[in-house]
């Protein structure tokens, strides 16, 4: 029995969204039932510009269920430009954590986002780009492309072979195409060695500093304000920020996710990856 939080299995009970839209503005599809998950996402656009309506069919497990359901949540009121900066950890966080084996139900909520906004803008058939048929295929039993693969290690910092597994299900079956996986693993890991010194001079502290206050502005609070949340930044001691979570955000059950895969990783990608987020000590 998978130790499912109370968010996921709230959405897997109760489902948000659940349906078809009329004449929707996107629709992507992503996975297959011989796979075992399957998802066809929808959105339309009110006259602001701004998604009005997502809504979602899906064939798949408790922790697919509540990605789709949640993830349709997510979107409204959004911009699509601001619908594509979802990511899976993002996903992830909201319900409160997923167990890493059904990881990969995030990681099929933000491809099939994908998919919908490719089709949104191009008219094309909304598929996942590991579906499209352009990149080589690394795993045959579950159309698990070579890019797909390179991403999802890339954006959660993955390091072996099972956890490509539970976060794409590439190598899940057969497992002929696991020394293909630790090939593209042991590409991603050479990339995150520390490039050589350049002759850009380092951020001052001062610069650090408001720089982290953009981020913060910019990509991290208006996360957390849609769920009632906060945060306030409290001090940044060389790479070490500290924070305080306000809101619904404060005393949460998972901060912990929130603090690493949101603020974290956000800071982390656009001041510097050798930050550390903490949370204040009460």
């Amino acid at each position: 029995m998978w130790d499912y939080t109370d968010r996921v299995m709230d959405h897997f009970h109760s489902p948000r969204n659940v349906g078809r839209i009329d004449e929707p503005d996107g629709v992507g599809h992503v996975g297959s039932l011989a796979c075992g998950d399957a998802l066809t996402l929808m959105f339309k656009l009110g006259a602001d510009g701004r998604i009005s309506e997502a809504k979602f069919q899906t064939f798949g497990c408790a922790s697919a269920i509540a990605s789709s359901s949640v993830l349709t949540e997510m979107m409204l009121g959004m911009t699509v430009d601001e619908a594509e900066k979802i990511t899976n950890q993002e996903i992830a966080a909201r319900l409160g954590g997923l167990p890493e084996q059904k990881m990969h139900c995030s990681v099929m909520g933000r491809e099939a986002l994908e998919a919908a906004i490719h089709n949104y803008r191009t008219g094309e058939p909304g598929v996942a780009k590991s579906h499209e048929g352009h990149e080589r295929i690394v795993c045959q039993c579950f159309g698990v492309s070579e890019g797909e693969i390179l991403r999802v290690a890339r954006e959660n910092n993955l390091s072996s072979v099972e956890q490509v597994t539970h976060y794409c299900k590439a190598g899940g079956a057969c497992g002929k195409c696991r020394d293909d996986i630790g090939a593209l693993l042991r590409q991603v890991m050479d990339e995150r060695q520390p490039a050589a010194p350049t002759a850009a001079k380092p951020l001052t502290n001062l610069q650090k500093i408001r720089l982290i206050e953009e981020v913060i502005e910019r990509d991290i609070r208006p996360l957390l304000l849609r769920d009632g949340g906060d945060l306030e930044l409290v001090d940044v001691v060389g790479d070490r920020v500290v924070i305080a979570f306000r809101g619904l955000c404060a005393g949460c059950a998972s901060a912990s996710l929130t603090r690493e895969g949101v603020v974290q990783a956000k800071l982390r990608e656009f001041v510097s990856p050798e930050l550390v987020v903490v949370e204040e000590k009460a």
